[in-house]
């Protein structure tokens, strides 16, 4: 029998037939989501958003919105960082290249391209596609509004420590100690000199002195892993009842929690608002929260009399700050122990455990497998223009569990063996059942495993048939 052996070399066909190329039988997953776009009409609404800025003909042709906008969701659902690792699995999957419309003997456009069309796209277009994706989770039946949780993480900025220069002068890290040494008495200072000189000083990293000389957005702050870099600070506000995330917000990552929570919240309330006025099929879907679920780190007395005057019911973690003296802030003292009565009943103490659960599980989404820990890009803006879309990617993860199973096309790759996997352990279920409760004298000639003196204590004795 002749083995076949692989052509060392090969001629090229000079002309192939658009039908004998090799196609693809596509992702189960994205030929799903492609049609969930198109039925909604997503290539023609980016298109229209994006009208301005792309001239009618001049030069070669753009990269179409649409084309731009779903490779940014490719990044999410293949948990891709780089906008370089988008460009590179899009050109070399099939299934992918269905999904965006892109034909065989097209090329996808690269990284610069992506990275050129972004930054001429403003932020608020990308903000417009956020809240399309919400009206699509609205239409589904999956945003109530009713109750809403806050929460912050931080993300690693593309930007070292190391580099870090005086706001003053512009003097890098290692000039400034220099100088300082000097300064103090040491003419020729060495690297351990500079370094005890450095331990003895306080306040050496604050971001009001310093900054990075190409990213100034972003600011020195400890991680939650406990290391110190160079950070961007994003908040999330969930629906509490599906999990959808309703408003997204980077902030510089050194603004506390009781001051950053003003801007989140207000994002989620006017998307809420958007999409109740323009989904008018839509009726359970509030104009605004009417409750605000949040951790210690957001307990102050100017946030909880905010959210008191706003209307807003509010279910804040109280640290431990001992007896406390209400004398001259009777507003404070009403808002504060409202909020303890409240968390002290049965739906406080649901709310809190179902904080943890959605809270971390978008950021875990997003972070974590969706690649956004650590950011690839500069500027603030940026880095919200990308996060936008990332979450938007997120929500229709919430959109397509409740149409195929699964919120991601990694999700369902494991669908087929779980499946089996239940099939099997229900099979084997009932033949031991049919073992443990099948008359003695039939199991002799049916096949089935005589237990003998491993029969179970409660099953001990002689077995009838029953009549």
């Amino acid at each position: 029998m002749a083995i076949g052996r692989r052509a060392t070399e090969s001629q090229p066909s000079l002309f192939v037939a658009a039908q004998d190329l090799p196609r693809s039988a596509g992702h189960p997953f994205y030929e799903r989501l492609n049609q969930l776009l198109g039925q909604a009409g997503f290539d023609r609404h980016v298109e229209g958003l994006c009208q301005e800025y792309y001239a009618p003909k001049m030069g070669r042709p753009g990269t179409p919105p649409g084309v731009y906008f779903r490779m940014m969701l490719v990044g999410y659902f293949e948990g891709i960082d780089s906008e370089r690792g988008i460009a590179w699995r899009c050109n070399d999957s099939l299934a992918l290249r269905s999904f965006l419309g892109v034909a065989l003997d097209e090329a996808v456009p690269d990284h610069s391209t992506l990275s050129r069309t972004r930054r001429l796209i403003d932020l608020e277009t990308h903000r417009e596609v956020f809240s399309w994706v919400l009206k699509l989770l609205a239409e589904q039946g999956l945003i109530k509004g009713k109750t809403v949780g806050i929460d912050a993480t931080t993300l690693e900025a593309n930007a070292a420590l190391r580099s870090i220069v005086r706001r003053d002068d512009g003097r890098g890290y290692q000039e400034f100690l220099t100088d300082l040494a000097k300064t103090s008495g040491i003419e020729t200072p060495s690297r351990a000199d500079l370094a005890k000189l450095d331990r003895k000083r306080s306040k050496k990293g604050s971001n009001d002195d310093w900054e990075h000389p190409h990213d100034p957005d972003a600011r020195i702050t400890k991680m939650k892993d406990g290391r110190t870099h160079l950070a961007h600070k994003v908040e999330h506000a969930v629906d509490m009842d599906s999990g959808a995330v309703l408003g997204a917000t980077v902030q510089p990552a050194d603004r506390a929690d009781t001051r950053s929570v003003y801007a989140t919240l207000s994002e989620a309330s006017d998307q809420l608002a958007k999409v109740s006025s323009e989904s008018e099929a839509v009726m359970q879907v509030r104009e605004s929260p009417a409750e605000v679920v949040l951790d210690k780190g957001y307990h102050s007395n100017e946030v909880l009399v905010v959210l008191e005057e706003l209307g807003i019911r509010s279910y804040v973690s109280e640290p431990d700050r001992g007896r406390r003296r209400w004398r001259g802030k009777g507003d404070e003292r009403r808002a504060t122990y409202g909020n303890r009565r409240r968390l002290r009943g049965r739906r406080g103490r649901g709310l809190l455990r179902k904080r943890g659960e959605l809270l971390e599980r978008s950021f875990a989404h997003v972070l974590g497998t969706g690649g956004m820990r650590r950011v690839h890009l500069r500027g603030q803006e940026n880095i919200e223009k990308r996060y936008l879309v990332h979450t938007a990617a997120f929500n229709l993860g919430l959109v397509m569990r409740k149409l195929v199973g699964r919120g991601t096309p990694r999700g369902l790759q494991g669908l087929a063996g779980m499946v089996r996997a239940v099939v099997d352990g229900l099979v084997r279920l009932a033949g031991l059942l049919r073992a443990l409760f099948a008359p003695i004298g039939n199991r002799q000639h049916s096949g089935w495993p005589d237990l003998g003196s491993h029969r179970p204590r409660g099953l001990q004795g002689t077995f009838t048939t029953g009549c």
